[in-house]
């Protein structure tokens, strides 16, 4: 009897599969994409625009033995599952699949499941429907803009002022990022005073601020106004006021894709990219010691929402190892973000029997630390609110009011399982009464001044872009890599920091394309192609109506763009006499031959060696030197090492300390 085939993107996946389904079933992988966009055709879009837009695909060339072995299998089922991801884009995989492996007079089915779970196949299997058209041409629109953006303005910038690329959403993420550094280079300081009071109580420092003056709340500007009121303070320091308030603290909510990629970023200093790749293993399935199951729901979500099975299951688990009283139940989360999709449920584990601490021996560091953080958010977001007192300390003093602050935790609540990943911590004040005087204390007066808006990382990128309705869970750490690829910022301390290059980028954008690579356009972009997804929109007739408006910028550019690269220099190139020019490349500028790629000649930077007055502390010999690394992942990072090289190989990322 011919068997079922079940075919899915990753073979780590489909191993998972296979073992929960029984001898009749195969299961099989695409590894991905099997076909993309032709390159051929009017500007290399791979569209036919005459022809309604209509997409003109082409077998990838590495995907050829995959395809060949998936209509080898496909001829011998019975019937044929295609089981991609639970998204626009596995929609459009399985529709593709569906075309170059001819499943048009074959029985097929197309089944979507939330998580790699025996029991969320075996549902699947009985619920499969046919190929949702209106999801395909989403993701096909999108495909589409991308190519016909990309293409045109990575083409016009790289002639006019040697930049790599641009893109739809990669190019207003940059946009947010040089916009930042402008604001942050155009602030002016304003200087403050704050005064402190610094006392000793029940052998604790306590520290209280001054607040407020008899006028109600005070501001010092400068050292004159800190002064007088310095002088205005007496030997009397008296507590006038004791407030207590208890507040309620309520657990956030589960994850989703942005929300976890921000909270790996500060709690383990992951970038989007390991999170989500270290999330996709958690996700596809991780073999323990009796079976082989995907510990968490798919990753790429911008919903909040929880199967009811899994708040039945959390609701018996936290009455049974907390009591009742622990247990609150699902509230319904409402997000920032624009353009919701809501298709799916939140980040969370696919059973809450396999605590992280069962399960760490079977995984690797990174997945026990991104799983746990899953496992307890998705349990804490059920549990009771924690309830913290608040307590205010008002000091008087001739009319002037200092006052200091603590916390204590009444009932832990959700911080039961989740205070460790928890950034405040109680601060418990010793008691106090009213008209209590404070003996011997110390007055301080600290001069400061106003600090410019913070530049963005990674994790602060994603959560505005999330706001702003620009790119889809799925697209965040892409963007992020392809900035940082394209040389158009550096991270610094974690943040983005533009560089000339990228900030060029946007400035030619901004002058040229400013109708379209804007948050607003972009957002916008996104409601259009979520109407596309439900039928509400004809997605050649949105395709038509940007590229009318689209194309006359390109040709306006194309026209009057000054073309300041690549920057001839008045040198000939010592190989072949063509005259040598200043390039852009991913470490920065370099000087190379203008008649590349005939002749590959790239001049070598002279540069004098910076020498140190640090002595190298394995030979005692030797100083320490400032070099840049040539080659590997390190390439163009500063590095130390060691001047008696190769006597001596000892190198430092960073310059170490010297010893007194």
């Amino acid at each position: 009897m011919d068997k079922n085939l079940i075919i899915v993107e990753s073979p780590a996946k489909s191993q998972t599969i296979e073992k929960y389904l029984g001898e009749n079933y195969i299961v099989a992988s695409s590894k991905g994409h099997i076909r993309d966009l032709s390159t051929k055709g009017f500007g290399g879009f791979g569209v036919d625009i005459e022809n309604n837009f209509q997409p003109v695909y082409r077998n990838l060339r590495d995907k050829a033995p995959v395809v060949k072995e998936l209509k080898k299998l496909v001829k011998d089922a019975q019937k044929v599952y295609l089981a991609t991801d639970p998204d626009r884009e596995g929609e459009a995989i399985s529709w593709h699949l569906y075309e170059v492996l001819d499943l048009k007079d074959k029985e097929y089915v197309r089944i979507v499941f939330n998580e790699i779970t025996k029991t969320a196949i075996l549902k699947a299997l009985e619920n499969g429907r046919k190929i949702d058209t209106d999801l395909v041409h989403s993701q096909e629109s999108r495909r589409i803009l991308d190519r016909i953006i990309g293409f045109s303005l990575s083409k016009l910038l790289q002639k006019k002022i040697g930049s790599k690329s641009a893109g739809r959403v990669q190019s207003v993420a940059l946009k947010l990022i040089v916009d930042r550094e402008k604001e942050i280079q155009a602030f002016v300081p304003e200087e403050y005073w704050e005064i402190f009071l610094n006392f000793l109580k029940d052998k604790q420092n306590i520290k209280a601020k001054l607040i407020a003056d008899e006028k109600g709340k005070i501001r010092l500007k400068n050292n004159e106004e800190t002064e007088t009121v310095l002088a205005n303070l007496t030997a009397d320091y008296i507590v006038r006021e004791i407030l207590k308030k208890n507040r309620k603290k309520p657990a956030k909510p589960p994850f989703i894709t942005s929300t976890l990629q921000q909270e790996a970023a500060s709690k383990f200093n992951f970038n989007s990219r390991r999170t989500m790749i270290v999330a996709q293993k958690l996700y596809e399935g991780i073999e323990l010691a009796n079976e082989r199951i995907g510990l968490i729901t798919y990753m790429r979500t911008d919903s909040f929402r929880l199967s009811e099975q899994f708040i039945g299951e959390a609701k018996a688990y936290i009455s049974e190892n907390f009591g009742e009283k622990y247990y609150q139940g699902y509230r319904k989360y409402s997000s920032k973000a624009k353009n919701v999709q809501d298709a799916h449920e939140a980040i969370r584990p696919t059973t809450l029997k396999y605590t992280p601490e069962k399960v760490k021996g079977h995984l690797t560091n990174d997945e026990y630390k991104l799983y746990s953080l899953i496992y307890y958010r998705a349990l804490a977001s059920l549990m009771s609110g924690a309830i913290v007192e608040d307590l205010k300390i008002k000091i008087e003093n001739n009319g002037y009011v200092f006052e200091t602050e603590g916390e204590k935790i009444i009932f832990d609540g959700y911080l039961k399982v989740y205070g460790k990943y928890e950034s405040d911590t109680e601060k418990i004040l010793p008691e106090f009464y009213e008209g209590e005087i404070i003996e011997n204390p110390e007055v301080t007066s600290e001069q400061k001044f106003t600090s410019p808006p913070q530049r963005y990382t990674e994790a602060k990128l994603i959560r505005k872009m999330e706001e702003l309705g620009i790119g889809r869970p799925s697209t965040y750490a892409i963007t992020m890599e392809t900035l940082k690829q394209r040389y158009y910022v550096k991270v610094e301390r974690k943040a983005f920091i533009p560089t000339e290059q990228g900030i060029l980028t946007s400035e030619k954008l901004d002058e040229f394309f400013s109708s379209i690579i804007n948050v607003k356009y972009t957002a916008e972009m996104e409601e259009i192609l979520d109407a596309i997804s439900e039928g509400d929109k004809v997605w050649y007739e949105e395709l038509r109506s940007f590229y009318t408006n689209f194309m006359p910028l390109v040709e306006y550019a194309e026209e009057n763009m000054e073309k300041i690269y690549p920057v001839y220099l008045d040198e000939d190139c010592p190989v072949c006499g063509n005259k040598l020019v200043i390039r852009n490349g991913r470490f920065g500028r370099f000087i190379a031959c203008s008649g590349f790629p005939k002749c590959n000649y790239i001049k070598k930077e002279e540069k004098e060696e910076v020498v140190t007055d640090v002595l190298c502390p394995k030979c005692g010999e030797g100083y320490l030197v400032e070099r840049v690394a040539s080659r590997g992942r390190s390439r163009g990072k500063k590095f130390f090492a060691c001047n008696r090289y190769p006597e001596c190989k000892t190198t430092f990322s960073e310059l170490p300390e010297t010893q007194e």
